[in-house]
């Protein structure tokens, strides 16, 4: 039987564009089916990330970050500004044209990589077919030797409080308000919920949070989520752990909330809601019933260990709809593992060493194991850890928060989780990440020679201290 394509991608987000463009490097004939519609109703490709979360999202956060600086930093450096106003609609041109740079960009390298774009919804059939549905209801079938499902994950509902207008919104809806509300409620305070409750809290929203959970971040190391907590605090955010919202009722352009807390039945008024619970997998109706793709009761999509193959041979899973973190990067890199193994070559993802950042004011940035998870395990190991006050750098750019702290194992000192909370953590964290595919020891940490004045200086500083040999505390 003659397929159209050598591969086809369901799905043009980080996971499926990248497993795209690797594929075509490779030779391969390949197509890309995604379904993503603007707000003007025009295709775009990028998925999630690029669309409504990760791009827009740091966009803002980065506008609002230096709002706040000029407003109420500056005149520590010896500035003086007499008014600092913030243009909101300036604000969200800006971010919405970094967007489309960037979506246009994956466009063009589709066409520079003679990838077809194929705009619709997608369902899977037997025999490696994709059903796909245009904007007019029409209808075709195309083939392909090999299949690779990219099709992302979407905003958790819940039933205490359905999204409403421009009232109760998801993260999307969080990126698009033209005015800054005067009191916002955040549930969840998680990643999302933390960056998004940021953004707002610097352009002047009063922020509080409602977390059901009673511990704060709890996959963060426990000192970094300690500290990070306290810090957050004294920003303004209001967080309130323990709390379990039960309803929300809009009146009046105002949200009423009933939530729970140890003290018993409360209630809030607030002007907006974003509802930041987390994200699921989309796999609703990613197949028919014939084609026997195996999903969990979770949603994500079975595959073999550490290959990306599901229960259909020749049919690949890959990011948000698979086990693991959620996360652009993780999703990239399975789509060109994925992509090499269709193509014959060896393929591998290292779960092990895979990043995560939150992008809040310290940053949030993590890799390995947490503390606790080598004492559940039952790993010997030692901590070395260095605060953020100590480093020239840090106190050069009056952002003196966090600390950096590196475990090791007990014998080896082989390097097995790197934690940092400070400002431009989502950097610095690349060098643990590098450091740990190598599988280096704090020692060989020591013996690199960091730059000075920087902050990776307080990396190097912290694995001299698992060995308690730090020079500057």
């Amino acid at each position: 039987m003659t397929k159209d394509y050598d591969v086809l991608v369901l799905g043009a987000g980080p996971a499926g564009y990248v497993a795209a463009i690797r594929a075509a490097q490779l030779g391969l004939k390949t197509a890309v089916i995604d379904k993503w519609l603007d707000d003007n109703k025009q295709p775009r490709l990028g998925g999630t990330c690029l669309n409504v979360g990760c791009i827009p999202s740091k966009a803002l956060l980065e506008s609002s970050e230096l709002y706040e600086q000029m407003r109420d930093q500056a005149k520590l450096h010896g500035i003086q500004c007499q008014q600092v106003n913030v243009d909101i609609a300036q604000m969200l041109q800006r971010k919405d044209k970094i967007v489309e740079d960037l979506t246009n960009g994956i466009a063009f390298l589709f066409k520079k990589n003679k990838i077809d774009w194929i705009q619709g919804e997608g369902i899977l059939l037997p025999q490696k077919q994709i059903e796909v549905s245009d904007q007019n209801g029409n209808k075709k079938i195309w083939s392909a030797h090999s299949v690779i499902l990219a099709t992302g994950s979407s905003s958790v509902e819940i039933a205490a409080a359905p999204l409403y207008k421009d009232i109760i919104v998801d993260s999307t809806g969080a990126l698009k308000w033209q005015q800054v509300p005067e009191r916002i409620a955040v549930i969840g305070a998680g990643v999302i919920g933390l960056e998004l409750g940021s953004v707002w809290r610097r352009l002047g929203s009063k922020v509080i949070m409602l977390e059901a959970q009673s511990q704060f971040l709890p996959m963060v190391d426990t000192d970094i989520a300690k500290q990070a907590l306290r810090i957050f605090k004294k920003q303004g955010l209001d967080i309130r752990l323990d709390t379990r919202v039960l309803a929300t009722k809009v009146e009046n352009n105002q949200v009423i909330i009933d939530y729970q807390d140890s003290e018993g039945k409360q209630q809030l008024i607030v002007d907006r809601v974003i509802v930041a619970v987390g994200r699921r997998p989309n796999t609703d109706n990613i197949a028919v019933a014939e084609a026997n793709l195996v999903i969990d009761e979770g949603g994500c999509i079975h595959i073999d260990e550490d290959r990306g193959g599901t229960s259909i041979p020749g049919v690949y899973a890959i990011g948000d709809i698979v086990r693991g973190p959620m996360l652009a990067h993780k999703g990239s890199e399975e789509g060109i593992a994925v992509a090499q193994r269709i193509a014959g070559l060896k393929s591998y993802v290292n779960y092990d060493v895979i990043p995560a950042i939150i992008y809040t004011l310290p940053e949030i940035a993590m890799v390995g194991k947490t503390e606790a998870q080598l004492k559940q395990m039952g790993k010997p190991y030692k901590v070395g850890s260095f605060p953020f006050s100590a480093n020239g750098r840090a106190r050069a750019m009056e952002q003196p928060q966090g600390l950096v702290k590196i475990l090791s194992h007990q014998q080896s000192d082989r390097i097995l989780g790197v934690h940092i909370l400070g400002a431009q953590a989502s950097e610095l964290i690349a060098q643990a990440v590098i450091a740990m595919e190598f599988e280096a020891s704090s020692e060989d940490l020591i013996e690199t020679i960091f730059a000075h004045p920087t902050l990776s200086e307080a990396l190097h500083e912290a694995a001299m201290a698992v060995d308690g040999r730090a020079l500057h505390r």
